[in-house]
C-alpha cells in the first residue's frame, strides 16, 4: 500500500495535518482531510462529531461534503483525498459513493481502519467503485498528534 511520495503528496498531507490540529484544539479526535483535484485543494475538513453531535462528522465526510457543495456535484471523479488516519468503514463507503480516484492516508488505524488494518474494502465486491490506496505518508507525525491527544484525555486535561 505504500508509495513513492511526491513533494505534492507531502504538501497536501501537511495541509491535512493542519486540519487535524484544528480538530485537536476544538476537543475533537485530531483527524484532518483535504480533497485535491487538478493539483488544487478544493475542500478541507476536520473531525466535528462532538461539536456537531453528529456520528458522521468524520474529517473525510466533512471534506467530501464541502468539495461536492463547492463543485456542485456529488461525484468527485479523479479527486484525491488526503487524510491523517486510515478511513473507517463509513468513510470508505462515502469515498466509494463520491467516486474518488485515490486515497492517501497517514497513520494506520488498528482498531477501525477499513483500508488494510482491520478490513480492506479497497477491493471489495460489495462496493461498486474502486480507488487507489496509499498509506503511511507522514504516519509518525499523525500518530504523534493522536497519541498526545489521547494521553491528555486519559489524564483529564
Amino acid at each position: 500500500m505504500g508509495s513513492d511520495w511526491s513533494p505534492r503528496d507531502t504538501e497536501y498531507m501537511r495541509a491535512a495535518l493542519a486540519e487535524a490540529t484544528v480538530a485537536a484544539v476544538e476537543g475533537e479526535v485530531p483527524v484532518g482531510a483535504v480533497v485535491v483535484m487538478d493539483d488544487d485543494i478544493v475542500a478541507t475538513g476536520s473531525n466535528r462529531s462532538v461539536h456537531d453531535s453528529d456520528p458522521s462528522g468524520h474529517a473525510e465526510i466533512i471534506a467530501l461534503r464541502a468539495a461536492a457543495d463547492d463543485l456542485g456535484n456529488h461525484r468527485l471523479t479523479n479527486a484525491t483525498l488526503y487524510v491523517t488516519l486510515e478511513p473507517c468503514v463509513m468513510c470508505v463507503g462515502a469515498l466509494s459513493q463520491a467516486r474518488v480516484g485515490r486515497v492517501v492516508f497517514a497513520a494506520y488505524d488498528k482498531k477501525a481502519g477499513a483500508l488494510g488494518s482491520v478490513e480492506d474494502l479497497s477491493d471489495s465486491r460489495a462496493l461498486n467503485h474502486r480507488f487507489e490506496v496509499n498509506g503511511g505518508l507522514l504516519a509518525d507525525e499523525a500518530g504523534e498528534l493522536l497519541k498526545v491527544f489521547f494521553e491528555a484525555r486519559r489524564q483529564g486535561t
